[in-house]
Parts: C-alpha cells; sequence; structure tokens
C-alpha cells in the first residue's frame, strides 16, 4: 500500500448521524468528495429531501429522516440502512442536543433529553448497526466514531451542565465500545472545539474575536479540519488506533493554562 492509498476512503459507505447541518454537514459534504457513499440522518423530512438535493452534486448520498432521540427511530434508521446497503464501513455519531441555563433554573428534562440523545443513541446505534459494521472487510475493520466535544474535556465557560456532562460520557463510553468491540470494529472519538455552525451562531455572534484571541492558532475550527481527521480516522492510516479521543480544537483544551497564585495571595 501506497503513502498516498493509506488513507483513501473511496468507496466505502458511512452512515452520518445529524449530518443535514453543523459538523454533520461539514463531514458528509467532505466524505462525498472523497469518494465515499453517504448516508445520512436528520430529524425532519423537508430536512432530509433538502439535505440530499444539495450533496447531491458531491457524490451518492441518501438523506434519512428519523428521529433518533426515541427508540422506534433508532429502530427505523437502522431498518432504513439495512433496505440500502448489506454493510457499513464507518458510523459516524454526530447528531446531538444541548441546553443552557442557570445552575438553579437547570430543569430535569434537560438532562433526560441531553443524555438521551448525546449517550444512549450512539450506543442503541451501535448495538443495531453492528451486524452491518461486521460485515464488510474484515482485512480492514469498520470504523465508530463518536463526536464529543472540548466540553467534555474541560469545565466550559457556559451552564451548559447536561451537554458537558454527556460529552464527558461519550469520551468515556469510546473508551469501553471499542475494548468490547476490538478487533472486528475500531471506536474513537473526536472532541471539536468552537466550529461556525447553527448552535454556536449566538456565542460567536457575542465572542468569536475573544474565542479567536484565547486560541493558540487564532481561528475557528473549519470544514476541512474536521472532514480531515475523520478521513484519517476511516482510512487505513488508522487502523491501529482504538477507544481514544482526539480533540479538535487548534489546541485551546491541550495547551490550557491554569494559572498561578501570586505569592502575595498565599496564606501565610
Amino acid at each position: 500500500m501506497t503513502s498516498t492509498d493509506i488513507f483513501d476512503i473511496s468507496g466505502r459507505t458511512v452512515l452520518v448521524t445529524g449530518g443535514a447541518r453543523g459538523i454533520g454537514r461539514m463531514i458528509a459534504e467532505g466524505l462525498l468528495r472523497a469518494g465515499v457513499t453517504v448516508l445520512l440522518s436528520t430529524r425532519k423530512a423537508d430536512a432530509a429531501q433538502e439535505a440530499q438535493q444539495e450533496l447531491a452534486q458531491y457524490g451518492d448520498v441518501r438523506a434519512i429522516a428519523a428521529d433518533i432521540s426515541t427508540e422506534d427511530g433508532c429502530r427505523e434508521l437502522a431498518e432504513q440502512v439495512r433496505g440500502h446497503t448489506d454493510h457499513l464501513d464507518g458510523l459516524v455519531n454526530n447528531a446531538g442536543a444541548t441546553w443552557g441555563a442557570t445552575f438553579d433554573d437547570f430543569p430535569p428534562s434537560a438532562w433526560d433529553k441531553v443524555l438521551g440523545v448525546n449517550v444512549k443513541t450512539p450506543f442503541r446505534l451501535a448495538q443495531l448497526l453492528r451486524p452491518l459494521l461486521e460485515a464488510g472487510d474484515t482485512a480492514d475493520p469498520a470504523r465508530i466514531i463518536n463526536i464529543g466535544s472540548i466540553d467534555g474535556l474541560a469545565v466550559p465557560n457556559y451552564e451548559n451542565y447536561s451537554y458537558s456532562a454527556s460529552k464527558a460520557a461519550v469520551h468515556h463510553l469510546t473508551r469501553h465500545m471499542a475494548s468490547t468491540l476490538a478487533p472486528s470494529i475500531l471506536v474513537n472519538s473526536i472532541a471539536p472545539g468552537p466550529f461556525p455552525t447553527k448552535m454556536m451562531t449566538w456565542a460567536i455572534e457575542e465572542h468569536g474575536d475573544e474565542m479567536r484571541r484565547a486560541n493558540p492558532l487564532g481561528r475557528l475550527g473549519s470544514p476541512e479540519d474536521i472532514t480531515g481527521l475523520v478521513t484519517f480516522l476511516l482510512s487505513p492510516a488508522s487502523s491501529f488506533i482504538t477507544g481514544t479521543t482526539i480533540p479538535l480544537d487548534g489546541g485551546l483544551t491541550t495547551t490550557m493554562s491554569v494559572g498561578m497564585y501570586d505569592q502575595s495571595d498565599q496564606p501565610s
């Protein structure tokens, strides 16, 4: 295998959940441009139709409407995927939910919704789709890529308690699933930092300049950044990696300084 072939993912079939917008949309388009057959899910039928029409110019895409926050929706998605392909080379668990409220006002329903979509659903889809993931090329195992967040690596600046907890859970779930599913399926996660998505619109509008200044690389994430890392994790180049979480944040979390007390502030 040449150095070029080792990153080649053309001809593969990959399911991207939440693929109609945001980071999921970036991933779907990037994979299509790389020659991948992309199945994507989104909650609403009109969003699925619109995404399929817009992405079809880049390659072979099938958009599926399914509310995967529910058990019925997960089963419906799995059934539709089975009707379209006899195997999957990859599952990108990108669909997610968030919630913001002050500590005193944070509602119980925010825990049920966010942990259900962000933690339970990726696990459930992996269960339901495992036969398809194990039906492909045994020489190069299928991949599961869970989309976490830097909010699950460090305490965020926002009061999104259930979201940050859910993403920390995703990172640990990745390790646990990797241990169970090896060697037939490799499981890794990506922890993105700030990207220009609908979920981040308000934060970027209010604090965009501050975010850029705080980042060692001085910018937000781009579609090429997420596509590049997903391509690597789906390719033969990552065949000796499983159970890891990779920050995709321009060094924001890995170079973070916790600060030091000034000596004059120390108790005597």
